[in-house]
């Protein structure tokens, strides 16, 4: 596995994991106070790392902030910034050393996700357990389209 089959599953990790958060949560889980920043806001910063990772790799810098949007738009944005970032990975070489990327923005965006997670059980709409490691996560799939947990664990 080459670095960007690397940075292509991890990003397919990320997708995976990032759906599952983004899948079945209540409407008012998307201004749930509890951490600081909102769900909402942070969902939308996620977006705002893909979108900085897909310029350097490019070889560029982008340094923006959304303004966030309602969570059905920040739900799409956030696949389509997944979809364009692995298009581009796919395509051609990197424009940056691929450990920047991981230790910079993709780190960052997972452990954005984790909190997401968290705070879907603050919000007391808990995500589902399962087994990560049976996953079916596959390089290339980023999508919304994400499969069900193989090995759910009994709440």
């Amino acid at each position: 596995m080459d670095e960007r089959e690397f940075l292509r599953h991890l990003l397919a990790t990320l997708a995976y994991r990032g759906g599952k958060c983004l899948r079945g949560a209540p409407p008012a889980f998307a201004t749930f106070p509890g951490g600081g920043r909102t769900p909402l806001a942070i969902l939308s910063h996620i977006s705002d790392l893909l979108e900085r990772t897909h310029a350097l790799v490019l070889g560029e810098e982008l340094r923006q902030e959304a303004v966030p949007e309602a969570w059905d738009l920040e739900s799409a944005r956030f696949f389509a910034a997944m979809e364009r970032l692995d298009g581009r990975l796919a395509a051609g070489p990197l424009g940056t050393d691929w450990q920047r990327l991981v230790h910079g923005p993709l780190a960052d965006a997972l452990t954005h996700v984790g909190q997401l997670a968290m705070l879907r059980r603050m919000a007391g709409c808990p995500l589902p357990r399962e087994s990560y490691s049976a996953a079916e996560i596959t390089t290339g799939r980023v999508g919304a389209d994400q499969a069900p947990a193989r090995k759910p664990y009994p709440a």
